[in-house]
């Protein structure tokens, strides 16, 4: 018996700006410190959405949302900003009261 095995790709169920949203605050809740996951997950988003595009609207170099970039902050909400969606930060529990 032979098995069959196709290459599993985020960027197939990225195609709404509902996914999308989704995904990325996914994505920022289990990232904890690690950036590098974050810019992941933005490219990911571009490349489902369509990098040259995506990078137009943003005003930044295309190859700032490739895969293997560091983007600066000012990039990553550049990015934001043209897929349409924001950032949000909340109280966690565990440090209500702190400051």
């Amino acid at each position: 018996m032979t098995v069959r095995l196709t290459r599993w790709d985020i960027t197939d169920h990225l195609q709404t700006d509902e996914d999308r949203a989704l995904f990325l605050e996914a994505c920022i809740d289990e990232a904890g410190d690690d950036s590098a996951f974050m810019v992941q997950a933005l490219c990911a988003i571009a490349r489902a959405k369509g990098v040259d595009d995506l990078a137009a609207i943003a005003g930044v170099d295309p190859a700032s949302l490739s895969d293997d970039c560091e983007l600066s902050f000012d990039t990553f909400l550049k990015a934001i900003r043209a897929l349409g969606l924001q950032l949000h930060a909340e109280v966690v529990p565990t440090h209500a009261g702190q400051g």
